[in-house]
């Protein structure tokens, strides 16, 4: 995107934006391709985050390949935009790519299911929602379709038996209509353009709720409109008011929305290096910012587990003693670390007994790349016996 204009070969479009080598310049640029809806911060209370930089380039992992790696060459190697070491609650290192700077907002894709889990939780406390209670409850229209006689449970941790085909960018897969809906593909000739909850409406039931863990990214959208419709406020609001102005955030952040208004709660957030360290870190500190409850300590106990029997391949070919639970991802059971994941390499990895946090935000060349997120986890895991 150089130039003015730039030439049209170099554009992104509604066909290519987060492909290859487009990506690497719209995920830090989304306002100038979507209509967004902001995340207020609240500049009276922003959280410092001190810094004692250390060198942490030089520690050494072992790859997927068993090839010994430095950290330098993982973030080179992995398409970082943004990496971020957060230990006992200071900044040992911080680094960016790709002309990303400290102040520039980054796509987080699925990384931002595990907001709308948090906030899902904060919400139960204040009575709210109950995650046993059937989706219904909040959402009535939903008795249209699968979800019908699904609890809010099934689609928090992603067990629901509605149909929902995970296949990014393949024509009429579920995943690509719910794309269209948002505005993030173009609408095929000759059809109109739904909106992601009418989209939601449309998906049938396959099997009975609750038996096993399938990835399904519009669960998110479900739990959101339930949040939404409990509390009359949306899904921009609470993540300010209960989220992002208790962790002191720096800047604001934004949703990306559809012609409804409606967030992309399944992917849509966009914010900063320093602001997903922030969350993270309340996560590590049991849902706390200094004396301050942001989310109780229990749910994140939630997070941080999960029950493993409904947890099988493919999952467990990244994480094998893993689990799902309140839309994250638990790395193992028994360690307890737990992260938020996102398409083309976003993380949020929060271990509560090393006291580490660390954020990697990039702009891989596929959606998923396993090898990348395995090298990640055992990058991690260096940098944790480093530390300690």
């Amino acid at each position: 995107m150089r130039g003015f204009p730039p030439p049209p070969e170099k554009r992104p479009d509604l066909t290519n934006w987060d492909l290859a080598p487009f990506n690497r310049w719209s995920f830090m640029n989304i306002r100038k391709l979507f209509p967004t809806e902001e995340v207020k911060a609240d500049q009276n209370n922003i959280q410092a985050l001190p810094v004692a930089l250390q060198d942490q380039n030089t520690v050494t992992f072992r790859n997927h390949k068993g090839d010994k790696k430095s950290i330098a060459e993982f973030l080179d190697d992995s398409y970082t935009d943004g990496f971020l070491v957060l230990h006992k609650g200071i900044i040992v290192a911080e680094q960016y790519f790709n002309d990303m700077q400290p102040d520039t907002p980054h796509l987080s894709q699925s990384v931002c299911k595990s907001f709308v889990g948090t906030l899902t939780g904060i919400l139960h406390q204040q009575g709210l929602v109950d995650p046993d209670e059937p989706i219904v409850k909040y959402v009535p229209e939903l008795k249209r379709c699968g979800y019908k006689d699904a609890k809010l449970s099934h689609a928090l941790n992603m067990t629901s038996g509605v149909r929902f085909t995970e296949e990014y960018n393949t024509p009429g897969s579920d995943m690509t209509r719910i794309d269209i809906a948002s505005g993030w593909r173009p609408v095929p000739e000759g059809e109109t353009q739904l909106t992601i909850r009418d989209t939601i409406l449309s998906l049938p039931k396959l099997k009975p709720h609750g038996e096993v863990f399938e990835y399904k990214s519009v669960e998110t959208d479900v739990v959101a409109w339930a949040l939404e419709r409990a509390t009359n406020r949306s899904l921009a609001e609470l993540m300010s008011e209960l989220i992002w102005k208790k962790i002191g955030a720096e800047h604001n952040a934004f949703f990306t929305v559809d012609r409804a208004g409606t967030a992309l709660a399944n992917g849509g957030f966009n914010a900063t290096l320093q602001d997903y360290a922030r969350f993270g870190l309340m996560m590590q500190n049991n849902g706390t910012v200094g004396e301050s409850e942001v989310v109780p300590g229990t749910w994140v106990d939630q997070c941080a587990s999960g029950d493993s029997s409904v947890f099988g391949p493919p999952y467990t070919d990244t994480c094998p003693g893993g689990a799902y639970s309140n839309f994250w991802w638990v790395n193992n059971i028994d360690e307890g670390d737990f992260m938020a994941r996102g398409v083309f390499g976003q993380m949020v990895y929060v271990n509560r007994t090393a006291e580490l946090t660390i954020v990697k935000l990039s702009t891989w060349p596929d959606y998923r790349i396993i090898d990348f997120t395995r090298d990640s986890l055992a990058a991690f895991g260096a940098i944790k016996n480093h530390l300690s």
